[in-house]
């Protein structure tokens, strides 16, 4: 399984970004949560936002209210919308994602990380 992650890049403070990760397997059964992460240089790895299954999310005070996490599951797709972004969201954001296979049980996968820079 590969989480291919997209949408980064450089934007104004006050500006938006949309990230997109993908889920790419041959055999994926389920996908049970899917999440954002983010870590800015010399910081540890930070939640920004989960999405269940079901659709419950969750989001840390630091962006809620500026984020939006949705999923399309027939895509595999996780989505991250992004406004109002400030210098302190830059970082590297990783997907994550729980994913059920056949015969294989859930595991947790990681994308490579896609990188968003806010300029002041």
């Amino acid at each position: 399984v590969q989480l291919q992650a997209s949408g980064g890049g450089l934007v104004q403070a006050g500006g938006s970004l949309r990230l997109s990760c993908t889920a790419v397997s041959e055999n994926i059964f389920n996908i049970n949560d899917m999440g954002w992460y983010r870590q800015a240089p010399g910081k540890q790895r930070e939640l920004v936002a989960v999405i269940t299954r079901r659709g419950i999310r969750n989001s840390p005070d630091s962006v809620k209210g500026r984020v939006t996490i949705s999923r399309d599951d027939a895509k595999n797709t996780v989505y991250l919308q992004m406004n109002r972004l400030k210098p302190e969201d830059a970082a590297v954001y990783y997907c994550n994602a729980e994913i059920s296979r056949p015969g294989r049980g859930a595991a947790e996968y990681w994308g490579q990380g896609t990188e968003v820079t806010v300029s002041s």
